[in-house]
């Protein structure tokens, strides 16, 4: 009994992230890249409910009826499937973190799924076998309709008390910020690279300007408005193959195959004699087959 017992537990772990793991080894491999994608509805919908639904399958019909297990018992192959990307480095955390939610909700709509076939008295192992291949058909189809590319604006201001001139100067050619000094929270979280200083040749239309981040991220800037004390609006380039390969996520990094940055522009609008609002603009851009999910196409922060 108790041999018995150990049996079906490591059917309900192994087997779903064993699953999981092969599955991220096909969609991971860069050849297969026109047929499998892992910035994909497949992968990041599809793979995670398979996963939930092959663990309540696999386990005992007493436990399988009650809602709690069904919710929550398919998170443990999920955290296993990441704990072990993780430690042998294929996945970088932050990209693991930020889709941790989607597995986790996923999974347990499959652990939903693979109740109602563990309860059905007949075709259960037939219906979850097809199910277990089907991201292997869906894939093809959703990469055949291709990867949109679809645009984005960040908005932000600042109120500052302080002469014009000042605040342009530290606008146009930004001085070396020191660690401390950096307040973005977030990106410190996810380990992304912080600003550290900008770099402007001359001030005008053609002006190159260089934003200098750690681990050797560089934005290449070139100035096409440029109205002093007022308005800079410039391109924004990323060149992937001078980040290197530690700096950040292959699907996350700025300029490759899924995120790119467009362009930027500073205003500045004088508000009284002493006080001045900066605005930021930036766009960007998204490619990936499931930016239709978004509604509108773009977004203001």
């Amino acid at each position: 009994m108790e041999k018995q017992k150990n049996i079906t537990v490591l059917k309900v772990i192994a087997i779903p992230t064993i699953y999981a793991l092969l599955l991220r080894f096909i969609f991971g491999e860069s050849t297969w890249n026109g047929v499998f994608n892992m910035m994909s509805k497949t992968f990041l919908f599809l793979l995670p409910s398979i996963v939930g639904a092959l663990t309540v399958y696999f386990s005992n019909v007493e436990k399988v009826k009650t809602f709690s297990y069904r919710f929550f018992a398919p998170w443990i192959p999920i955290f296993a499937f990441f704990i072990i990307t993780l430690f042998f480095a294929i996945e970088g955390w932050p990209c693991l973190l930020m889709i941790l939610p989607i597995f986790l909700l996923a999974a347990s709509i499959g652990g939903f799924i693979g109740c109602y076939y563990k309860l059905r008295k007949k075709d259960g192992k037939l219906y979850i076998s097809v199910l277990v291949l089907l991201p292997l058909f869906v894939s093809p189809l959703e990469n055949y309709i291709g990867a949109n590319s679809t645009p984005y604006k960040a908005y932000t201001y600042i109120d500052i008390n302080a002469p014009a001139e000042k605040i342009w100067s530290n606008v146009t050619r930004v001085r070396t910020i020191k660690k401390e000094q950096d307040k973005g929270w977030l990106t410190r979280l996810l380990n992304f690279p912080r600003p550290v200083k900008a770099e402007l040749n001359y001030e005008g239309v053609g002006a190159y300007r260089a934003a200098i981040f750690t681990n050797g991220l560089v934005f290449h800037e070139t100035v096409n408005e440029y109205v002093k004390l007022k308005k800079m609006s410039f391109t924004i380039k990323a060149l992937p193959h001078e980040i290197p390969l530690t700096t950040m996520d292959e699907h996350l990094v700025v300029g490759g195959k899924y995120f790119d940055v467009l362009n930027g522009t500073y205003e500045l609008e004088r508000l009284s004699d002493k006080t001045y609002r900066l605005h930021l603009w930036s766009n960007f851009k998204l490619t990936t087959t499931f930016n239709s999910m978004q509604v509108g196409g773009q977004t203001t922060s």
